[in-house]
């Protein structure tokens, strides 16, 4: 493990990982509370029963919590490519944030180290490093819109759509029902587990926006070419 400067603070709150699975994914989550050390109590708390492998505090330092190789109470119910159980395949990072605030730059910088590190020891695609939000959509927001996905992206970290769609090529009245359902199936082969043959809740385009199509308006369609993009460069399963 490279020198990372983190401190150990074990929680009870773990297990091992089911079916000899090994981490194969990363979840990245916001704490929602005013203080790294009220988080760090609150993962440690055999009571609450939530844990998480690393925290890192606004100030850029990281806590380790639960050993890399055991099974962290981090992501709840959700699935990611058709896979349940993402504790057992997903190392979990906590960044406190209270999810209405931009992510200091000290927290970044940390968690671009921790993040390289990982990815580099577990052999872990940029895909595969994903949001609460992403595998538990009707949920979750963390790590939220405030979250900067995109510089990740920029460094190999997570993954960007590469957007080639010029506003006037989308109609005001683009999502119809037949385009909503080809949304659907985007979103599956990107990862999400949206129910097939129903039209997904406004929940999904919102949560996909949030995280991709930033800045831009999602009534005309960059959502739509954004999932296009990423499920032809990383799909987590075939359509």
């Amino acid at each position: 493990m490279a020198d990372l400067n983190i401190i150990q603070h074990p929680s009870p709150n773990f297990g091992g990982r089911r079916d000899g699975v090994t981490p194969d994914m990363i979840v990245l989550h916001y704490t929602a509370m005013p203080t790294a050390q009220a988080a760090l109590q609150r993962l440690s708390d055999p009571k609450a029963e939530v844990s998480a492998h690393y925290l890192i505090g606004r100030c850029g330092q990281i806590w380790q919590m639960v050993e890399e190789d055991k099974r962290a109470w981090h992501a709840g119910a959700g699935s990611w490519g058709g896979q349940g159980d993402v504790n057992s395949r997903s190392i979990g990072i906590e960044l406190s944030n209270s999810g209405a605030e931009p992510f200091s730059e000290l927290l970044m910088s940390s968690l671009e180290a921790l993040l390289r590190d990982l990815m580099a020891r577990w052999d872990i695609a940029p895909e595969r490093v994903i949001g609460h939000s992403d595998m538990a959509p009707l949920r979750k927001q963390d790590p939220g819109a405030r979250f900067d996905w995109q510089r990740l992206a920029l460094q190999g970290l997570s993954v960007w759509p590469e957007l080639k769609f010029a506003d006037s090529h989308f109609e005001p009245d683009f999502w119809n029902q037949e385009r909503i359902l080809e949304f659907a199936e985007l979103l599956r082969q990107i990862g999400y587990d949206v129910p097939v043959g129903e039209l997904p809740g406004a929940v999904y385009l919102a949560q996909f926006s949030s995280r991709f199509v930033k800045g831009r308006p999602v009534a005309t369609g960059h959502a739509f070419a954004a999932a296009m993009d990423l499920a032809n460069r990383y799909p987590a399963r075939r359509a």
